[in-house]
């Protein structure tokens, strides 16, 4: 990743709501640049989508799957059939992918269990996520690290402990890892959010990319986690947010996508580097707005400088008062009306 560049995820995860069309609109939707209406310029969109992948006899007990599952986002009987409705497979899932990379963005699959590797056999997702709940499941983070894919981890339900365990499970096979501070919370309390973890995992954890996978309301978390030093940002997306689905109405809508990806990648402009500078392009104020040594009376021609002559006035462009030993006692060569500055060329 270029430096000051947030890798943006739009995350699809269940959103489609087992419609192949309605995953391919939500990446035209995130793939949309971003037009910046003050400057001029044209904002990077999203980097990437993610979906998710379960294999259902890998899921749940046999009775979570029988279990009723009756509300108004259910599209089962049972929450084996409302889990079964809104999996996409393999093919599906490549018809996707590609459909995401006609549209220029990465493709990140998170894949719940080891019978989800057969997706493998048709395409290589750019990443591999894995979801927070499965970073204790050491056995799949094994066979996904096998695969040599950069995995992306979410910390939502781990301590250091758990997430020490996973790196060092991930890191026998490769360590293209990237780390995502979360709370396993939907949508997530404020008092819960605690983004100084973000600075923890920066200075504890150096040898990967931290980020920030994001389940509070609205865009100002993701984008303070940004600012906090966060590389990486998952953000679950959709179309409508009062479409039928349990997390249609805690992900951004199409606005909301758009206020969050411009104040992002504004943000990523924004940052630069750790240091103090004059910018080049202050030069207009800084010669405009800035004070310069002036006469604070009118001073004759032949007169000597004194420093209970001069004071500081606009415009910038001429000498400050930490080089007025420059004027001070020097002779004017011409007279020099009150209140004007008084530039190298007047005295000798």
């Amino acid at each position: 990743m270029q430096n000051n560049h947030t890798y943006l995820i739009g995350e699809i995860g269940q959103n489609h709501n087992g419609s192949v069309e309605i995953a391919k609109l939500i990446i035209d939707l995130i793939s949309r640049p971003i037009h910046d209406d003050v400057f001029g310029g044209v904002l990077k969109g999203m980097d990437a989508v993610k979906l998710t992948k379960r294999d259902l006899n890998q899921e749940l007990s046999q009775s979570q799957m029988d279990r009723p599952y009756d509300n108004p986002n259910s599209f089962g009987k049972t929450y084996g059939e409302h889990r079964d409705y809104l999996e996409l497979n393999d093919e599906e899932h490549f018809e996707v992918y590609k459909h995401a990379k006609s549209r220029d963005l990465e493709f990140v699959e998170t894949l719940c269990a080891t019978g989800c590797l057969s997706m493998l056999k048709l395409f290589t997702p750019d990443k591999l996520k894995v979801a927070s709940r499965d970073l204790t499941n050491l056995p799949l983070l094994a066979a996904l690290a096998e695969t040599k894919i950069p995995i992306i981890v979410s910390t939502g339900m781990a301590g250091k402990k758990e997430l020490d365990d996973a790196i060092e499970v991930i890191t026998k096979y490769h360590n293209d890892l990237s780390i995502l501070h979360c709370v396993s919370q939907y949508p997530t309390h404020p008092s819960n959010v605690n983004l100084r973890t973000i600075n923890y995992l920066i200075k504890n954890y150096k040898d990967f990319v931290i980020g920030y996978s994001d389940h509070t309301i609205g865009i100002a978390t993701p984008v303070a986690a940004v600012a906090s030093g966060a590389r990486i940002i998952e953000k679950h997306i959709t179309l409508d947010r009062r479409m039928k689905g349990t997390d249609q109405a805690g992900s951004l809508g199409p606005d909301g996508v758009h206020r969050m990806v411009r104040d992002i990648r504004i943000l990523d402009e924004s940052l630069g580097e750790e240091s103090i500078f004059i910018v080049k392009d202050t030069t207009e104020a800084k010669n405009k707005l800035e004070r310069s040594i002036a006469s604070i009376k009118e001073i004759k021609k032949g007169d000597i400088i004194r420093e209970e002559d001069i004071h500081m006035l606009s415009p910038g462009d001429g000498l400050k008062w930490s080089e007025r030993n420059q004027i001070i006692g020097k002779t004017a060569i011409l007279d020099i009306p009150q209140n004007e500055i008084i530039y190298l060329n007047t005295v000798k």
